[in-house]
């Protein structure tokens, strides 16, 4: 790792002691992916683990920012010192934060042992930014014992909150329906705590009798100490929101703090390169090259192996004509298969049969024929029940120069 200059190390330096414009600053440093940043994001984490760090999550339009300010209040009432990452949709013509959320918690944002910082999710898909985990250990750093991170307004696939927060609340409208075995597979299953806001309006009560009966049906595990829990809240009129602090309190108790310190989540620190394998390289690269030879689509398109390990795949193809389109351009299918040849070994590598039930991708820069292109995949986080994978596909440049092809997020359901 390289050593931290002056600049920076006078930077975490500030952090650490809890100045809030070495805060700001180091925050900003991360959000825009600095030189220097992963350097000092490793040296925050070396200090984090102590914060509760909460994750607040759900549909759009279902309160999340109103939740986040009666909570931040409500801490602040009882002594805490509370920090608020918001991630906000990015804007469509400067790629920055809509900064929504900061406005609806105003009156907080002047409170000396409160904090709010909105990010840009900046295309990332997943509900994050690239950034987040490196923001939560700096207010960890810092000395705030509770960090909320509220996520843009998720849906069945938006699950990478599940590595970053020791507790999840997901929050549900009134009023849900069906709804909630469209997306119960998804971002349902994270919660430890669901939490249907708007009591106030007449189908709440429904909407929390439908989401219990939903969690009768899931297997349980004996091994698992806390239940997940319904509750009723109504934010702008403090209803409910002391019983939730106590349910988050209780859960933070029992399951302990520092989650994200265990993940293997790609973020902000880990960068870029080569992906390293774990145990024996040719074990993995064989066990992995043995799935592929029993797909006929990487036979025909000519995806090859390059390199694996426990929740990771790297693989690999030289564009030629088979790939090209009517219009003389790599096909956008022929990378979609690419990523998701990558993100299939990634999440089939532990040996549980994982079977794919979201994805989404984005396109960077065009590929001409000769380009040699990488796909590596990574677990971002993984449960009992369902897995997220972030691919990179990147074209091989002269001196091996890397360079952004596409991104790729999918979700899996684990098939016990």
């Amino acid at each position: 790792m390289e050593v931290l200059d002056l600049d920076h190390a006078g930077l975490v330096a500030g952090v650490l002691d809890g100045d809030r414009r070495a805060i700001a600053r180091m925050l900003t440093l991360f959000d825009d992916a600095s030189p220097g940043s992963r350097e000092a994001a490793g040296s925050l984490a070396a200090h984090a683990g102590r914060a509760l760090v909460v994750g607040i999550t759900g549909v759009p339009g279902a309160g999340k920012s109103t939740l986040v300010n009666a909570l931040l209040g409500a801490w602040l009432e009882r002594g805490h010192k509370v920090a608020i990452l918001a991630i906000d949709p990015s804007s469509p013509i400067s790629g920055g934060a809509v900064l929504g959320d900061r406005i609806r918690m105003g009156e907080h944002g002047s409170h000396p042992n409160a904090f709010i910082r909105s990010f840009s999710a900046r295309g990332e898909l997943g509900g994050l930014s690239r950034a987040t985990r490196a923001a939560v250990d700096c207010f960890d750093a810092a000395g705030f014992d509770r960090v909320i991170v509220e996520t843009v307004g998720a849906g069945q696939s938006e699950t990478a909150i599940t590595a970053m927060a020791d507790t999840r609340v997901v929050l549900c409208p009134p009023g849900l329906g069906d709804g909630i075995q469209a997306i119960k597979a998804g971002i349902l299953e994270i919660a430890d705590v669901l939490a249907v806001s708007k009591a106030d309006l007449p189908r709440a009560g429904e909407t929390a009798h439908e989401l219990r009966e939903m969690l009768t049906l899931r297997r349980a595990n004996p091994d698992q100490a806390w239940k997940t829990r319904v509750m009723l809240v109504s934010a702008p009129e403090m209803k409910g929101i002391a019983e939730l602090i106590e349910a988050v309190e209780e859960h933070g108790r029992v399951n302990g703090h520092g989650r994200r310190l265990k993940s293997p989540a790609l973020d902000i620190r880990q960068g870029h390169g080569t992906l390293e394998n774990s145990g024996d390289a040719d074990v993995w690269r064989e066990r992995l090259s043995a799935l592929t030879e029993r797909d006929g689509l990487c036979a025909t398109l000519g995806i090859s192996v390059v390199a694996g390990g426990p929740g990771r795949a790297e693989v690999a193809m030289t564009v030629d004509a088979r790939h090209m389109n009517f219009n003389g351009g790599c096909h956008g299918g022929t990378i979609f298969a690419l990523a998701d040849a990558a993100f299939g070994l990634a999440s089939n590598s532990h040996g549980a049969l994982a079977s794919g039930i979201d994805a989404h991708i984005t396109f960077q820069v065009g590929v001409r024929p000769g380009d040699r292109l990488i796909a590596r995949a990574y677990e971002y986080s993984r449960s009992k029940r369902i897995g997220v994978y972030r691919t990179e596909v990147l074209r091989i440049e002269k001196e091996n120069k890397e360079t952004p092809v596409s991104a790729f997020t999918g979700t899996v359901y684990i098939k016990q």
